[in-house]
């Protein structure tokens, strides 16, 4: 990416940007953003990347209410104590904790994974809320672009490392879910199969936009496998919209001026930028339901490309490379549509079936 494709990309960005705080702000005026109302989820298993604060923080609060014992992963021990207390009183539900989990570490995911299968509890919900955005050019413990490595990668491994629990505790009428965090930037993003680590020219708007539209190509993907494979679990993608978070401490100082002055006005509150989230880990609407791009708790198309199977084939198989798991897709075509019975094939030999 040359100098003036990146400043290209922060444009496309700051647009798409302000094209949805435009939306959410005209949505305020007609009535806000009002809080759905779902059933009790008792004897359900949650566990929320990036529970700590933030949309995750919501998320988990949310779930919590419901009855579901929540389980936070996140990387700071001490915000997570807090996090925890904050919960168990705001919930007055007990069945609250924290698990340790570095997304920017393969290791650590896979500490994380063992910890929580030793706990022999099933998991029903699976939020991959965690990520940075727009930072400094920076690596992971393994070596991979911060956006690529946490955003997606850290999500692809932990999703792929748990779906043998989501598998089991899923039934006929109460499907497991995966609700995977995405973006708006994925619209303006381009998925450079050649450079996904945007090592050829840095741009901290194009690489956060890149790992979101990873997220959805993935999320539509397994969705994909799951299906074929006649699993009781499901996955979906979801956009927060534009959330009064401190993700963007390391925006263009005028943004941050905007979001100090007006964020109240424009922004999403952390509340609001969950419901989307918790509206898919519980809604009856979705049973059985999966490869859709949620917003508003409504769904909408998602960027074309992200419906090109082909894309979503060499994106999976590239990650399988990078984290080291076995891709067993590799031995059916990819091109075009997979039959039924090479699809179903691969699927269970992917989720151990």
């Amino acid at each position: 990416m040359s100098p003036l494709s990146a400043l290209w990309a922060a444009l496309r960005v700051y647009a798409a940007g302000a094209a949805v705080i435009l939306e959410q702000l005209l949505r305020r005026c007609r009535g806000g953003f009002p809080e759905p109302v779902f059933a009790p989820q008792p004897d359900r298993v949650a566990i929320v990347t990036g529970g700590t604060d933030g949309i995750g923080y919501s998320t988990a609060k949310h779930l919590a209410r419901l009855g579901m014992h929540v389980i936070i992963a996140g990387n700071n021990n001490s915000k997570a104590e807090e996090a925890v207390r904050e919960l168990k009183e705001e919930t007055l539900n007990v069945k609250v904790e924290f698990l340790y989990c570095d997304l920017a570490s393969m290791a650590s995911i896979w500490q994380f994974v063992q910890k929580f299968k030793m706990k022999k509890i099933p998991l029903h919900v699976l939020v991959n809320n965690a990520g940075v955005m727009m930072v400094p050019q920076r690596k992971t413990r393994d070596g991979f672009e911060e956006h690529f490595g946490l955003n997606y990668l850290g999500h692809f491994l932990l999703t792929n490392l748990l779906l043998d629990t989501l598998r089991e505790s899923g039934s006929p009428g109460h499907n497991a879910r995966v609700v995977t965090v995405s973006s708006a930037t994925h619209y303006v993003a381009e998925l450079n199969m050649d450079d996904l680590q945007s090592s050829a020219c840095y741009s901290p708007h194009g690489a956060y936009a890149q790992s979101k539209l990873a997220l959805v190509l993935f999320t539509y993907h397994l969705q994909g496998l799951l299906a074929a494979a006649g699993s009781h679990v499901t996955a979906n993608v979801v956009d927060p919209g534009v959330v009064h978070t401190d993700l963007y401490r390391h925006l263009f100082w005028g943004t941050r001026l905007v979001k100090k002055l007006l964020g109240w006005l424009l922004f999403k509150t952390p509340d609001e930028g969950a419901q989307t989230s918790v509206y898919a880990a519980v809604t009856p609407e979705l049973e059985g339901v999966g490869g859709r791009y949620l917003y508003n708790e409504t769904e909408i198309r998602s960027l074309p490309i992200t419906y090109d199977q082909q894309l979503q084939q060499q994106l999976w198989s590239k990650s399988c490379e990078m984290t080291g798991i076995l891709d067993v897709t590799l031995r059916y075509p990819v091109s075009g549509q997979l039959q039924r019975s090479e699809a179903r094939c691969a699927s269970h030999c992917l989720l151990g079936l």
